[in-house]
Formats: C-alpha cells, sequence, structure tokens
C-alpha cells in the first residue's frame, strides 16, 4: 500500500477526471514527442534509448490504465472515493490502482492467465481456465495438491486472491468444513475471473528474521542492464589500436628523414611497398575499431601521416603545405613522445599499455554475474562476500575473462550486490544498506509478516497467513473520501475465516518484542526525519496485534486534506501531553497541554456516552462512517491563524499544527511503546540539528524552497523533542553547541538559523520563543518566509 494510505481529497473530489486527464496528455506526450531535430546526434541516440522497447511498452500500458480509468468514470462503472470503486466487486477485491489513488475497472487478480495456472491445468488435465482450476482445486485430488504446498511451503503469493484457495485447504484439513464450504460460497462468484490458486516457487518461506531489500534477481537485472561505458571503450581502442599503429606510420616516414627532416631522403620501392601494407592495414583497422573517430580528421597528426602516405604510395609528389603539414606533424610527434623505440617513447607506450589492460567495469561485472547465475533469484543472499571478492587465480584462468588475478569488484558493482544482503535489519542499517526511513518502510512488512501471524499455533497457518500479508502491502491505497478508512487484512474473507483458529495471546508478546524494536530503530536510525506513513502503517498493525492502546497518526497531504481529523490525532495529542507538559517542547511551540488534556478528556467521554446510547438503542445508527474530532480540528485551525477559505498552504498550516501537537507518534512511542533510544537523547538532538543545517543550506539559490524549508521545520521540530527528553544538564550542553555547529556550515546558514536558535535559547530560559530576536520555525506559511530572503552574512 502506499504512503497516502489515509488521506482522502473532500468529498466530490475525488469523481473529477482532471487528474486523469492530466495523467493521460503527460503518458501520451512521452510515446508522441519527436527527437529535437537541432539536437546532436548523441542526444539523439540518447533519446532512442530512453524509448527502448520496453521503456515504450511500459508507457503504452500506463497510457492504457488512464483510458480504462476515464472510460470507468464516464460509464459509470468507477466511483471514485469509494471503498467499493469497481462496480460488481467487493471491498476485499484487490483493485488495479494508478497514481493518485484512482483505480480502472479491473482487479489486480485478474487477466490472462499466468504461466503457473497454464501448468497447473495442465497437470490436472481440465481446460485452461479459472473456474476449472477452481473446480479441480476443490476436489479430493485437487486438496492433496494443496496439502503438499501447505506442507513444504514452497509457494508465494503476488495478490493476497492466491492465498484464498490454500486457505480452503487448510480449513478442510484442520476439520472446520463449515468454515470452508463459507469461503467457497464467497469466492465462487468470482471462480472465472480472479487468480485464487496458489503460485509454486522453487524455495520455501523466507528466514523470520532476515529480511533484503533486494533479491538475487533484481541484482542480476540491474547488472545485465549495465553496457561498456563508450568514452572508456573509445579511450582504451586508442591506446590499443590506433596508437601503435601511429607509431608504425611514424616510423615509416622517420626512414626518409636527414636531421630530423623526412622526405629528405627519396623513398624506395621497398618502402612504397611497405607503405601500401600500412594503408591496407589501416583500412582493415578502421572497420573493425570504430568506437574511437580522432583517426579520421585529416587535421589530425595521424590523418596527416596516413594521407601524406597515400598520396606518395600513389606517385603524387606533396606540393609545399602538405610538405609543410607533414614535417610539422612528425616533429611535434617525436618532441612530445621521443622517437619510437627510444627509452622515453618506450616507457610511456609500456605505462598505457598498463593502463589499457585494466579491466572495465563491464567485464567486471560479467564476472559478478556468472557468481550469481548458481543461486535461486527470488531471495537475497546471506553472505556477499564470495560474491564481491577479488578475482580469483581460477577464475583469471578460466576462459576469455581479460581479467588479471586480484583485481578488486568496483564500489558501483559491489553496492548491487550488497543491495541483496539478507540479514536482520539492525544489521542493514548498521551497514548503510537502509539510507532512509522510506527504505526502512519498504522492509518491515517482511517482518510484521511473520510477527502477526505468531497468533496461529499451527505452523502451516503461520507460513500462509504471513505470505498473504507480505502480498496485502503490496495492494496500494485508493483515492477515499469522508475519512473512510483503507481496506484492512482482516477484512479479507480468507483471514476472516481462519480468525477463530488464533490464540489470543500468542502473538501479544512477539508484536510488543517486535513494535519495541521497530520503534528504537527508526527514531536512533533517521532522529532528523518524519516517520513515512508506510511504517506509521506497520506501526499501527503491530500495536493492534500487541493489544496496545497506542494512537499512531498518518502524515495528511494538504492537497487533499479533508478539513478534519480522526479521533486518534486528539488521543496521539492526549499522550503528548501526558509526556511533554511543562517541558522545552511545551513552551517553544506555545502549547496548553493542560488544556489538550481536558479536550481529549472530554470528547472521549462523549463518544462513550454515545457509543453507550446507540447500543441501548436510544440513538440513530451511524453505520460504519467514520467520527471526526471537531474539537481538535478547531483547535489546529486556531493555532494555524487559519479561518474560512480553502488553500493548500492553509491545509498545510493546520497539518502542521497536529504534527506539532501529537508529536507526530515520537511520543507515543515513548509512553505506549516505551523506546529509549540507545544513543542518547542528547545524541538524536546533535543529529537532527545536522539534519536542519543540512536542509538550510539547501535553500540558498533555491527557486523554490518551500518543500527544504518544510524538511528543516520538520527537523527542528525532532530536535526540540529530543532536547525536552534530555536532562536539564545535557539539554543546556546541546543548546549551548548548537551556535558552534551551524558555524561549522556555510556562512548563510548559520545567519538563516540565528532567529530560531534564539527562540529556543528564550523558551530554554523560560520566555517565549517568538519574542525579541527570536522567531518560532515552521515549515508552512501562505506568504513568504523568514526563512528563505538571503541573510546578510
Amino acid at each position: 500500500m502506499d504512503d497516502n494510505a489515509d488521506q482522502q481529497r473532500p468529498a466530490g473530489a475525488g469523481t473529477s477526471a482532471h487528474y486523469p486527464q492530466r495523467q493521460l496528455a503527460l503518458a501520451q506526450a512521452f510515446l508522441t514527442s519527436p527527437a529535437d531535430s537541432h539536437t546532436n546526434a548523441e542526444t539523439r541516440r540518447s533519446t532512442e534509448t530512453r524509448r527502448s522497447t520496453e521503456t515504450r511498452r511500459s508507457a503504452e500500458a500506463r497510457v492504457a490504465r488512464w483510458h480504462a480509468v476515464l472510460a470507468g468514470i464516464a460509464d459509470g462503472r468507477l466511483t471514485i472515493g469509494s471503498r467499493t470503486p469497481v462496480a460488481g466487486l467487493p471491498a476485499w477485491v484487490t483493485p488495479e490502482v494508478v497514481r493518485g489513488g484512482f483505480t480502472t475497472s479491473a482487479a489486480s487478480a485478474e487477466g490472462p492467465l499466468q504461466p503457473y495456472e497454464r501448468e497447473a491445468a495442465a497437470l490436472a488435465g481440465v481446460a485452461a481456465e479459472r473456474g476449472a482450476l477452481f473446480a479441480y482445486c476443490l476436489t479430493e485430488p485437487g486438496l492433496s495438491r494443496l496439502y503438499d504446498l501447505l506442507d513444504s511451503g514452497r509457494y508465494e503469493a503476488a495478490v493476497p486472491e492466491e492465498a484464498a484457495l490454500l486457505t480452503v485447504a487448510w480449513l478442510v484439513r484442520a476439520g472446520d468444513a463449515a468454515g470452508a464450504l463459507e469461503l467457497v460460497d464467497v469466492l465462487e462468484p468470482f471462480a472465472d475471473r480472479l487468480r485464487f490458486t496458489p503460485r509454486p516457487s522453487a524455495l520455501p518461506a523466507p528466514d523470520s528474521e532476515a529480511v533484503h531489500r533486494r533479491t538475487v534477481g533484481d541484482a542480476v537485472t540491474t547488472l545485465t542492464g549495465q553496457r561498456p561505458n563508450a568514452a572508456v571503450e573509445a579511450q582504451r581502442e586508442a591506446l590499443t589500436v590506433w596508437q601503435p599503429f601511429g607509431d608504425q606510420l611514424l616510423a615509416h616516414w622517420l626512414e626518409t628523414a636527414e636531421a630530423g627532416r623526412v622526405l629528405e631522403r627519396t623513398p624506395d620501392s621497398a618502402w612504397l611497398e611497405r607503405g601500401e601494407m600500412l594503408l591496407r592495414r589501416y583500412e582493415e583497422l578502421a572497420a573493425a575499431h570504430t568506437r574511437c573517430t580522432k583517426h579520421r580528421d585529416p587535421k589530425e597528426n595521424l590523418g596527416i601521416l596516413r594521407g601524406a602516405l597515400a598520396e606518395t604510395a600513389a606517385g603524387r609528389p606533396l606540393d609545399a603545405r602538405h610538405l609543410g603539414l607533414l614535417r610539422h606533424a612528425v616533429a611535434s610527434m617525436v618532441r612530445r613522445r621521443g622517437r619510437p623505440g627510444s627509452d622515453r617513447h618506450t616507457e610511456l607506450r609500456t605505462r598505457q599499455a598498463v593502463q589499457a589492460a585494466q579491466p572495465s567495469h563491464h567485464d567486471l561485472a560479467q564476472l559478478v554475474l556468472r557468481r550469481l547465475s548458481g543461486l535461486h533469484q527470488e531471495t537475497g543472499v546471506a553472505d556477499v562476500a564470495p560474491l564481491v571478492a577479488d578475482v580469483s587465480a581460477h577464475e583469471a584462468h578460466t576462459g576469455n575473462t581479460r581479467l588479471p588475478a586480484g583485481t578488486p569488484v568496483p564500489a558501483a558493482i559491489r553496492q548491487v550486490v550488497e543491495a541483496a544482503l539478507s540479514a536482520p535489519l539492525d544489521t542493514l542499517v548498521e551497514r548503510g544498506m537502509v539510507p532512509s526511513a522510506e527504505v526502512l518502510a519498504e522492509l518491515v512488512p517482511q517482518l510484521v509478516a511473520v510477527t502477526t501471524s505468531q497468533s496461529y499455533p499451527d505452523e502451516t497457518l503461520r507460513t500462509l497467513m504471513a505470505a498473504n500479508y507480505r502480498a496485502f502491502r503490496n495492494r496500494r491505497s485508493l483515492l477515499l473520501s469522508d475519512l473512510t478508512g483503507q481496506v484492512r487484512v482482516d477484512e479479507l474473507p480468507w483471514v476472516r475465516a481462519v480468525a477463530g483458529h488464533r490464540v489470543g495471546e500468542d502473538g501479544r508478546a512477539p508484536a510488543r518484542t517486535a513494535l519495541h524494536q521497530l520503534g528504537e530503530l527508526a527514531v536512533q536510525a533517521f532522529p532528523g526525519t518524519l516517520l513515512p506513513n508506510p511504517l506509521v502503517r506497520e506501526l499501527g498493525v503491530l500495536a493492534r496485534q500487541a493489544k496496545l492502546d497506542a494512537p499512531f497518526v498518518e502524515e495528511l497531504a494538504a492537497d487533499i486534506f479533508t478539513g478534519t481529523f480522526t479521533p486518534k490525532y486528539l488521543a496521539a495529542a492526549r499522550a503528548a501531553a501526558e509526556l511533554l507538559s511543562g517541558t522545552l517542547y511545551e513552551r517553544y511551540y506555545a502549547i496548553d497541554y493542560a488544556a489538550v488534556h481536558d479536550l481529549a478528556t472530554a470528547e472521549a467521554g462523549e463518544a462513550y456516552k454515545a457509543g453507550k446510547a446507540n447500543k441501548a438503542g436510544k440513538a440513530p445508527a451511524r453505520g460504519r462512517r467514520p467520527r471526526s474530532s471537531p474539537g481538535f480540528t478547531e483547535l489546529c485551525a486556531q493555532r494555524a491563524e487559519v479561518s474560512g477559505g480553502w488553500s493548500v498552504a492553509s491545509n498545510g498550516k493546520i497539518i502542521e499544527q497536529a504534527q506539532i501537537l501529537t508529536t507526530h507518534n515520537l511520543a507515543t512511542l515513548v509512553t505506549r511503546v516505551g523506546i529509549s533510544p540507545e544513543p542518547g537523547w542528547d545524541d538524536l538532538a546533535w543529529r537532527s540539528f545536522t539534519t536542519v543545517c543540512h536542509a538550510t543550506a539547501r535553500i540558498h539559490d533555491n527557486p523554490r524552497p518551500l518543500s527544504t524549508i518544510k524538511d528543516a521545520a520538520y527537523a527542528w521540530r525532532q530536535l526540540v523533542f529530543h532536547l525536552s527528553m534530555c536532562e536539564p544538564a545535557a539539554q543546556a550542553r546541546v543548546i549551548a553547541g548548537l551556535r558552534g555547529e551551524a558555524a561549522r556550515h556555510p556562512a548563510h546558514v548559520a545567519a538563516r538559523l540565528a532567529p530560531a536558535l534564539a527562540g529556543l535559547r528564550q523558551a530554554a530560559r523560560g520566555g517565549a520563543a517568538d519574542a525579541d530576536a527570536g522567531r518560532r520555525l515552521l515549515g508552512w506559511t501562505t506568504g513568504p518566509h523568514w526563512l528563505h530572503p538571503a541573510p546578510r552574512t
């Protein structure tokens, strides 16, 4: 699922076709825009490369998807903004979602039969149709094959639907015939259309402790796509082909020299015959070696020597101009490098030969590809060291490798292979394989899948539900309206069917442990970065599994903000109030956390009374429509000083105040999860300020600095939070050193941050951050931002 998991447009906005029309136009423009006729040949070749067959096919598919979106909106098959956007498909069916949360009228699990489905139909002796395969899987032989897959664990699910029939088989074998029949009844109407059969795999289920960013197959694809560097290979050709040939031409002309002037001696017939052989040799070399073209230039030394030889061999005397050019070329070549065969010339050519003999990156990539070829392509690799080791003596003497023993594998190739390392998540972070919180969020579902499946006592069911979860996390979020929530994994019929086979407490302890470890890892690895929505979502899943009241909140997008917040935002602000009342954070951001706590208590009481009234039948049922928190929404709008009117900037200011009040999950992680990052809060504060400085440096001469200013403000907020968690002495020590740290960066950085640092010092002394010379650093503004103008340094 994508980043904007709980972001919604205002009601009615989702039905607009403007966004799909714009995306369609962009996709079509890529296909139709010609290369500029005024561009040089190199640029045109680059354009043609960009529009390779594979790239063009991808663009054509993108055009087709946006056509499908617009057609579905036009004929009413699509209801954009709904949890069931495709007419006739229930919410649990995985839709085909394109950019922005729009969906086509197709399901991800439909389309032409996959090769594995055709193979399964052939083995079963049934028609190559999904309905026939579905029916076969419910027979005794079909169930037997499903049992074998369950026991081996050698299957995978690209979409959650591919786990459905395996769940039926598990229920039958577990003696839950009623549950199996009920699930079959739900699936059967879609049996002709959707893939419910499992996808066999050559590998068992992945290691529950290890994760990987890329598979071996991904590394192979990347290395296969690397082509020889044209400039490097042209230089190699010049050193190994054209310079030796030029030396031969030069030596040939020097045979006619007296006192350094060529053609002072009249060439004899033997000389002319050898000259004709050199000219023929040139034609052969020019036909075979086409990377370097300098030799074709008649104004270059090699071109002058060759042209003069052609004229002389043909019996045409050189005129004065061409004779002068020849003698100048010969003299300059001798002066620059020495006569061929001399010590100076030999030493130069020896060095150049060593340079030309160095293996190319392409050759070394081919060696690494051979090393990777014997591994399973669908998973990571536990030990990358042998794959990126120096060229061995055996490899140097095997085949036509041109690779000397001991040659190291270049860093660029090592990085591709190292991305496929399979190891515990903290190990990948420690080795720098996880460069950002966004990459961390990509890896977390692999661990959460295993953790959430621990509540199933049966091992085969645990493996199945983990595979289902991994597939479900690939489901992209829909564009929804009116604060409607995305489909959750426990809404899938096959997950509901086995819910009764969970053991209540079994999954809580592993979930708590995983939640604590992931929370600490995310905060201490990326202290100046917002937790990205995919990671927030996984933390929420673990919190529910652990039965913890931990309100994790997502980052909302200002351009699709509905103007309201769900109650969990106020709950998160209450957690912050419990932690930060009376701290630097409260003073710096001028928050009244006592009032926030009272507001949360009052709204919780109202919600409790409304819930009791609904159960007693004294109030109209509200169905599944989500509640909002009007008090929290009003508080954020007041703090943002926004009243009436809609604009992206105004929305951004309101959302920023929600992030300030809630600390965007930091307080929840401390109070509800109990994290205590190992480096210490003062270390995180220092690193957050470094992130602030780096972001501020990018503001200089930036024509569109607002997103960078927001990044700086996000990191600054993390800084203030981490400082608030420090002991008083550590807090004072860090604040005292921030000005010196800013001075280590370009002068304009310290000058820009001076008002924010003054405000921080004032708040630390108990005053207001925005008094006197101090400024409160926020990211969003409806006017010019004070951080942008170039300061006087």
